[in-house]
């Protein structure tokens, strides 16, 4: 379900580079539209984790995408917040979505958390 008014998660847009891991955060619509071009233009491969600050569940499986990022380095990390970005997230139906690209093209999509299923899943698109 889709909450129509955020309720805290105010991100900002940074690249962390830490215990937090590489994860590049849009805080609005227009900073993700330029996230989205970045990896549409790009050949290297990225994961977008679509997710919501209400949603008990993207809460659990944030932190290990973080440290995923970390053993990931061939791909780009991405977290969108559904309702930080709610025009360029409009089609994501569940939270949390992992989406994943190469060569610019979608080409994967995963529903719900589960670290070792995360972690499968970027290494067969790393």
């Amino acid at each position: 379900m889709r909450k129509q008014e955020s309720e805290g998660a105010n991100l900002e847009f940074e690249f962390k580079s830490n215990d937090n891991g590489n994860v590049k955060i849009a805080p609005n619509d227009q900073s993700f539209l330029t996230i989205l071009d970045d990896i549409k233009s790009s050949k290297s491969p990225a994961v977008i984790n679509y997710g919501a600050s209400w949603c008990g569940v993207c809460s659990q499986i944030l932190p290990a995408f973080q440290k995923l990022s970390n053993n990931f380095s061939k791909l780009k990390f991405v977290y969108a917040d559904i309702d930080e970005c709610p025009e360029t997230t409009r089609h994501i139906r569940y939270t949390p979505t992992f989406q994943f690209y190469r060569d610019g093209e979608k080409v994967d999509e995963m529903f719900g958390a589960g670290e070792q299923r995360l972690h499968d899943r970027l290494w067969l698109h790393s």
